[in-house]
């Protein structure tokens, strides 16, 4: 371990004899290379400059952007990548609420929000209906994000739902009654294209689909799509395909690159140009009722889901997003893997 007066200053020389001298352009070898020309000090000055960032705010939008994630397929990281990206979004200071449409209620217990049996839920908005305000439940720790939780009485809401009135409706009816101002409300898809994910494709404007960067990514996605169309050719005029955001990327294999050009090749400017990295801390912070940004706020994870809601942000306002910031990303080429996704 280097001693603290090492660290902090060029109190003790850090090798011994007398200190080297020079005058003009010319350069001791013993003076130290600047921060940033280092590996870790570059991911350092990345880490201040992506937090700084989250504090100075973002320009709101025109009216509530409703965001829906989904992605039949599970284990993608729509829970992780909805609460993640609600969390950022709050830092960078908009007002957001998450609406766990999920049985299993796993984004509820990644915002520390209490989700028993007894609680009020989302189960009461749509099959009670509930007004929306009575559940909303503020987060621990991040100032401006709020959540609708879901319980386990969700699992049999596809089935009530059927013999309900206006059954595909309830969800955007209970949203445009709820009078808070917010920025962005965000809803946590279950993993089916049953009458929870119609609820909030109806619900929604938007469609935000994480895609893992794995072999099998690709595989159902035609499927979604058809049900996005076919929602918005019956039910919601509004609804597209807004954002793509590659997750669980990992840049030492091809097979990550091969999976991240594809979908760029195939969907174009609708792909974020920040990926998300596999990340031990996004995996670890749910375990701790937290998201990875107040987990662990300087991770790669933490700050990727940063960039990636700085960019969502700036999209929707109209503003272009500097790729340079978007420090992961796909290089290499590889087979088509995309067949049959129109």
């Amino acid at each position: 371990m280097r001693s603290d007066a090492n660290i902090a200053g060029p109190m003790t020389d850090p090798v011994p004899g007398p200190r080297t001298e020079s005058t003009g352009a010319d350069v001791s070898r013993e003076t130290p290379p600047p921060m940033d020309d280092t590996p870790i000090g570059r991911a350092a000055q990345l880490a201040v400059e992506a937090l700084g960032r989250a504090g100075e705010g973002l320009p709101r939008p025109a009216q509530t952007r409703v965001i829906v994630v989904a992605n039949q397929k599970g284990g993608v990281g729509k829970t992780t990548t909805t609460v993640n990206l609600a969390a950022s979004l709050a830092l960078h200071g908009g007002r957001v609420l998450v609406i766990d449409l999920d049985p299993q209620g796993n984004a509820s217990t990644a915002l520390g929000i209490d989700h028993h049996a007894e609680v009020p839920s989302i189960y009461d908005v749509l099959v009670e209906s509930k007004p929306l305000a009575e559940i909303v439940q503020p987060v621990p720790d991040v100032e401006g994000l709020f959540c609708a939780p879901a319980t386990i009485d969700l699992a049999g809401a596809e089935i009530e739902l059927v013999s309900l009135v206006a059954r595909e409706s309830r969800l955007q009816r209970a949203i445009q009654a709820y009078e808070q101002p917010l920025d962005y409300i965000l809803i946590d898809c279950p993993p089916s294209l049953g009458l929870l994910t119609v609820n909030a494709l109806v619900a929604g404007q938007e469609v935000l689909i994480p895609i893992q960067c794995e072999y099998y990514a690709l595989e159902g996605l035609g499927q979604l799509l058809r049900n996005v169309d076919l929602v918005r050719g019956h039910l919601n005029p509004t609804l597209h395909v807004s954002t793509i955001l590659l997750t669980m990327y990992d840049g030492r294999t091809r097979l990550a690159s091969q999976v991240a050009e594809e979908v760029r090749t195939h969907f174009g400017d609708e792909v974020l140009r920040t990926s998300i990295p596999r990340s031990v801390r996004i995996s670890e912070a749910p375990s701790y009722g937290q998201t990875v940004l107040t987990y662990d706020p300087g991770s790669s994870g933490a700050l990727s889901y940063l960039e990636a809601a700085r960019e969502i942000a700036l999209r929707g306002v109209g503003v272009s997003y500097d790729a340079s910031q978007a420090h992961i990303g796909a290089q290499q080429n590889g087979p088509s893997m995309v067949e049959g996704v129109q």
